[in-house]
């Protein structure tokens, strides 16, 4: 009797570790909304990092030393530029360091300014107030100045807005797409998208299903979400952009719920303010590798994610990294549209042809001119899994042909998670780039020990 009690139990426990572990490899959370979030390691490097306050030049002509923003654990952070001053802005997720508040979690996201074109920078303030885990900030700036963001404020309320008009001193009341009595109750991963004088605004998130929230007023009112998808797939928004004639793109990934199998990489579009939105799919990814090498690192983080730009003509250039087998390298790669994206031209290679050779978490900016497009992404050319690099390439013919990679993480030290061959690993899922009045590009990105961290937000500036 005692012996098959004994059973029994075992038999339950193993169906119990079973769970738990499908459970801990799905997109979603335990509570059954959302990405699963990274879980704080608990420590930082601060004692071991070192922060430069003002620039020292690169090897590369014309760009500055990567600096880390802190020594505090951050990742996943934001940045733009005025295109009307020398203002620069960034946002990051912070993990350690002051609470926001008496009982406010971490993560928290924090921003800072400069009125230098990024030479220096003002203290550290935090964005908003809430007893609520914060994630995912998205900023832009309109060519009035004012500065428009997202972030996600736990997955219930979820995506939060919040606007600016004087340089960040003081926020508007932030208003919520989802939550307690909302259509959906909760969300995940917000994107951004403004036109240039910030009249309209674009949030995409996805609550499983893809959702996007329109306002034609410089952020005062919002639509009623537009639900964008009707399957069982898990969808994800990395970039936006609002083209001269309105028409406002959104790249996408979509999975299935556990990251198994393929990954279709398309872009949203929309030429009716929002009201309704057409899907295009460009390509697809076979199943991604596994990351299991690098600490908390789950199933599905190296999987595809795209880069969206536009140019003064129209024309919509896409990058993103994508694998030709199950479970073989991702590749890095862009396509062009000049017919509003309804068909894209031939991708094209833009990463280190070596075979082993991972790349991912691109992002694209459009320059001051026509057909100038600038692309960041990273990748571990040298060293497979263990020396990451974020890279920099250039396109002045609207995506036809590239200029070499330019390695922006230059430095051999500063933290202990790097050395002469790169960073151990790339600390978050996106990073970004913005472009200045000047034309000068501001990069931002993650390097860390592993997933689990800690790591710190670098950045560096460069024509």
């Amino acid at each position: 009797m005692l012996h098959s009690r004994l059973i029994t139990v075992g038999r339950a426990i193993l169906f119990l570790l079973i769970f738990v572990a499908l459970v801990l490899n799905a997109p979603r959370n335990e509570s059954g909304e959302g990405e699963r979030k990274k879980v704080w390691s608990g420590k930082s490097y601060k004692a071991q990092t070192v922060v430069a306050a003002m620039p020292s030049a690169a090897a590369a002509p014309g760009f500055d030393s990567e600096r880390v923003w802190s020594g505090e654990d951050d990742w996943e952070p934001a940045v733009a530029a005025d295109p009307s001053s020398n203002f620069v802005y960034q946002l990051t997720t912070r993990y350690s360091g002051p609470a926001a508040c008496n009982g406010c979690p971490f993560p928290v996201i924090v921003f800072r300014s400069s009125s230098n074109n990024g030479v220096s920078w003002g203290a550290d303030k935090f964005l908003a107030i809430t007893k609520k885990a914060q994630n995912d900030p998205q900023i832009e700036v309109a060519t009035d100045g004012a500065i428009f963001v997202l972030w996600l404020d736990a997955f219930n309320p979820g995506v939060k807005f919040t606007k600016s008009t004087n340089r960040g001193a003081n926020w508007s009341t932030p208003f919520a797409f989802t939550g307690k009595n909302k259509k959906p109750n909760w969300s995940d991963r917000p994107i951004l998208a403004i036109s240039r004088d910030g009249r309209d605004v674009y949030a995409a998130f996805n609550s499983s299903d893809s959702y996007v929230a329109s306002s034609h007023n410089f952020g005062q009112t919002w639509s009623a979400n537009v639900k964008t998808s009707s399957d069982t797939r898990y969808w994800f928004h990395s970039a936006g952009a609002v083209a001269p004639n309105g028409t406002v793109y959104f790249a996408t990934a979509d999975y299935s719920q556990d990251y198994t199998g393929d990954t279709h990489i398309g872009i949203l579009r929309s030429t009716n303010g929002g009201a309704s939105w057409t899907h295009v799919q460009v390509d697809t990814s076979r199943e991604m590798p596994d990351c299991s090498w690098a600490d908390g690192c789950y199933f599905g983080f190296l999987g595809p994610s795209a880069g969206i730009a536009v140019d003064s003509t129209g024309r919509v250039v896409l990058a993103y990294n994508a694998g030709n087998s199950v479970g073989g390298a991702q590749r890095m790669y862009t396509r062009y549209s000049t017919d509003d994206g309804n068909t894209w031209g031939a991708r094209q290679e833009v990463s280190d042809p070596g075979a082993s050779v991972n790349n991912g978490f691109p992002a694209l900016s459009a320059g001051n001119s026509a057909g100038d497009f600038r692309l960041i992404w990273q990748d571990d050319r040298n060293g497979a899994t263990t020396s990451w690099n974020s890279w920099y390439r250039r396109s002045t013919n609207g995506g036809a042909t590239w200029s070499s990679a330019i390695r922006l993480s230059d430095l051999a030290t500063g933290a202990p998670y790097k050395t002469a061959n790169g960073y151990k690993f790339p600390y978050g899922d996106y990073l970004e780039i913005a472009v200045d009045a000047a034309g000068r590009n501001h990069f931002v990105w993650g390097e860390g020990d592993s997933y689990t961290g800690p790591g710190g937000t670098w950045y560096t500036r460069g024509q």
